[in-house]
């Protein structure tokens, strides 16, 4: 089998999007080896964090044209370039399949990971809530199988794409190896005292962005003897939280950290006393398994996908109830037995994301396309 991955998220998205793409791709090298894998790049990578093999190859664009315009041929010239390469199925990772492809034999694939954009649209400018719908809208309609990453995703695609719900498949997402390894003691050491880590801290990894609801965390945390560790790329809403961390005088109790490589956030993950994600909303919310693989105690929101991620023994919090996210953290700080029970049965239940059981499932739904 030949099939074929809009790439570009996977060349060029440090995290998020490019990490599912990386993960997606390394368990099918891995699990089903005969099948060859072309990533389609639109242009020279910048992120190598996807290591090729003899099945998984780059493609860039064939023509002089299509490199110079080469976010025009993702949208569509690409599927030429398909045809002549043999590719039997493309899969579109991030909402989007090209135009045209619909009028070929080759079948399609599209993941949607939220319509976070249609639910909560003042978190977008009104050009790119246009352009995202038009992309996800057109890409619904026209492949022959949708994947959606959550049973809320689904939900959402049937109500607000208004799509069949048998056209949709819900497969959960994995994440990386690194999570899943025990880091030795010494390495640990060395990443705590790199990073200046506390013996005891809170965790929270992701976009520093405001639907992330990182400044509830922080006012949570406020009167509670305990240091927080945030992980992610800042953007505008770090100002914000800047702000408010100078206004009450919290500079030694939050600390933001940048660049940490993929074995030190394990690291950080596994060292960490509680790992707390207050997110309003998530397509599925990948750090909150990357905590439970790192036999870290949860402690994230109500609604949303939330529960589909972090199990029945992680602690929910409606997202804006600062007060009884702060008396939950304590909790767990303070109850050691609570978060053994929670750290054991978080481990177990985090199997179910495992890669061969991830892989097998996508597999399932190619080789039933080409019937």
């Amino acid at each position: 089998m030949k099939i074929g991955f809009d790439a570009k998220r996977i060349y060029h998205n440090t995290s998020g999007l490019g990490n599912y793409g990386r993960d997606l791709i390394s368990i099918l090298a891995q699990f089903y080896t005969k099948s060859t894998y072309n990533l389609y790049n639109p242009k020279p990578k910048k992120v190598t964090r996807l290591q090729l093999k003899d099945n998984i190859v780059e493609i860039l664009p064939y023509k002089l044209i299509w490199k110079k315009l080469s976010s025009i041929w993702r949208q569509g010239p690409i599927v030429s370039q398909l045809e002549n390469d043999g590719v039997q199925i493309f899969h579109g990772l991030s909402g989007e399949i090209p135009k045209g492809i619909q009028n070929t034999t080759i079948k399609s694939v599209v993941t949607i990971h939220d319509l976070i954009f249609i639910r909560y649209p003042k978190l977008y400018s009104f050009f790119d809530r246009i352009i995202h719908r038009k992309k996800v809208q057109f890409s619904a309609n026209n492949a022959d199988k949708i994947i959606a990453i959550s049973e809320q995703t689904k939900r959402d695609i049937v109500q607000y794409l208004k799509i069949d719900e048998t056209k949709i498949a819900v497969i959960y997402q994995g994440c990386h190896a690194s999570f899943k390894e025990e880091k030795t003691v010494s390495f640990k050491n060395e990443v705590k005292a790199k990073f200046k880590l506390p013996e005891k801290f809170i965790l929270n990894v992701g976009a520093l962005n405001e639907r992330k609801n990182i400044l509830s965390l922080i006012k949570a945390i406020e009167k509670i003897d305990t240091t927080l560790i945030i992980v992610g790329g800042k953007t505008s809403y770090f100002k914000v939280l800047e702000a408010y961390i100078k206004e009450n005088q919290l500079e030694n109790k939050v600390h933001f950290l940048e660049n940490v490589s993929m074995p030190e956030l394990a690291a950080i993950y596994q060292l960490a006393t509680v790992f707390v994600y207050p997110s309003i909303f998530e397509g599925f919310g990948i750090p909150i398994i990357e905590a439970l693989y790192s036999k870290t105690p949860v402690i994230t929101s109500t609604g949303s996908c939330f529960s589909e991620a972090g199990g029945p023994n992680s602690i929910y919090v409606k997202p804006k109830d600062i007060e009884t996210l702060s008396n939950k953290i304590q909790l767990v700080l303070d109850d050691e037995k609570l978060a053994n029970n929670m750290i054991e049965k978080g481990f177990e239940f985090v199997q179910k994301f495992n890669d061969d059981v991830i892989a097998e499932k996508y597999f399932s739904i190619y080789k039933h396309l080409l019937r």
